[in-house]
């Protein structure tokens, strides 16, 4: 009786390397730049300027700025 090898590969599928990791892995989009400090810093002057050029409420009207640009929103 003939024994049979249990790992014995045939077959072009058998002496195919497996693919490199890199491309195996679908690629991440790259991220997008956020806003620079002087696009903010014109939004936050708009929205100052919107709100009635009242004092105080820099600090929110910078944040607020930052949120709609990186939202792609004005």
């Amino acid at each position: 009786m003939a024994r049979h090898t249990a790992n014995k590969q045939t077959g072009p599928s058998s002496t195919r390397a497996p693919a490199p990791a890199s491309e195996s892995k679908a690629r991440a989009p790259e991220p997008r730049p956020g806003p620079t400090d002087e696009q903010i810093a014109r939004r936050a002057y708009e929205i100052f300027l919107a709100r009635g050029g009242m004092h105080g409420n820099s600090d929110q009207d910078w944040y607020q700025a930052e949120r709609e640009l990186r939202l792609g929103r004005q």
